[in-house]
């Protein structure tokens, strides 16, 4: 077991573990840790705490300090600072007649790098416009493509049930959504009500799909013929909610039931009814013992 601490970059972004070095930390803290891109500030969201050792993505990161005032006001200024840099970009991109989309950008806590996020359809070639960054700005500049869930996730916005995205208030990860998730929770199909705005399907189509999963695994399935108190019919729909049944009964009348007082109809025993039916199988006469079992008379001896 190692003991680490959780720590956030952006405030629905992924959690990093690293090392709290015995200074103290607790959740709340802002801190300066050390990252493959250099000092970051960020915010301890998870306490020190003992985690498995295949959880850690060797080295191990430390943490460096707690933030102090002057290094607050240094993440404030850096906020200043690329609120500019995203003109100059937009303007450098439109100069180069560069087919993108310029969304974020970020400075590194040290000034050390100058990350630029981006969008397009295809690949980019950027590397003059990178020429003329670095000129302007005398940095290391990253510019980085993303797609259109990142895009959301970092410009926010209000989702079609009128909340803030999922994926920019409490998302850290983006989990793979299917269609088939729809058709489970019998949605309609109709892209612009199962599509966020971003234009993929929703993340939310995933909350409750393996309640549905779960609860159909014991429900029968649409068109199957069931038997009811009411008598035989045909499945109509599947309530999974509400744990029903509605059954088109022989008469064209349709009734709805408990999931739990249908039963499966079995199909009649076909004629002629086939041998397993009929006789004892190998395996149970083979484990019958004492008076029950026969014994095969001796072979007679040749003399």
């Amino acid at each position: 077991m190692v003991n680490v601490v959780g720590v956030r970059f952006k405030s629905a972004g992924k959690i990093y573990y690293f090392d709290p070095a015995d200074q103290g930390i607790k959740p709340g803290d802002a801190v300066i840790v050390e990252t493959a891109r250099g000092l970051e500030h960020g915010s301890v969201v998870l306490g020190p705490r003992d985690v498995p050792e295949e959880q850690i993505v060797a080295p191990l990161k430390r943490v460096i300090r707690k933030a102090s005032d002057k290094d607050i006001e240094q993440v404030a200024q850096n906020k200043a600072r690329e609120k500019e840099a995203l003109e100059v970009c937009a303007q450098k991109i439109a100069a180069h007649a560069l087919d993108m989309h310029l969304v974020d950008c970020e400075y590194t806590f040290d000034n050390s790098k100058i990350v630029f996020y981006f969008t397009a359809d295809g690949r980019v070639d950027f590397r003059e416009l990178v020429k003329d960054l670095a000129s302007v700005f005398r940095t290391r500049i990253e510019l980085r493509q993303i797609g259109v869930r990142d895009q959301a996730k970092i410009l926010g916005g209000i989702g079609n049930c009128g909340r803030e995205f999922c994926c920019r208030s409490f998302l850290g990860d983006f989990q793979p959504v299917s269609i088939k998730m729809a058709k489970e929770q019998n949605l309609s199909l109709n892209p612009s009500k199962i599509s966020g705005v971003c234009g993929r399907l929703m993340c939310c189509l995933r909350y409750e799909c393996d309640h549905y999963e779960d609860s159909r695994s014991g429900m029968p399935e649409v068109g199957a013929r069931v038997v009811t108190v009411e008598g035989e019919g045909k499945v109509s729909t599947v309530n999974v909610l509400r744990s029903t049944v509605s059954v088109e009964l022989e008469g064209g009348k349709s009734m709805e039931f408990p999931a739990e007082e249908v039963e499966m109809k079995k199909p009649p025993c076909p004629e002629p009814c086939p041998a397993p039916c009929q006789a004892t199988s190998t395996e149970n006469v083979a484990e019958r013992t004492g008076d029950e079992a026969e014994e095969e008379p001796p072979a007679p001896k040749r003399e």
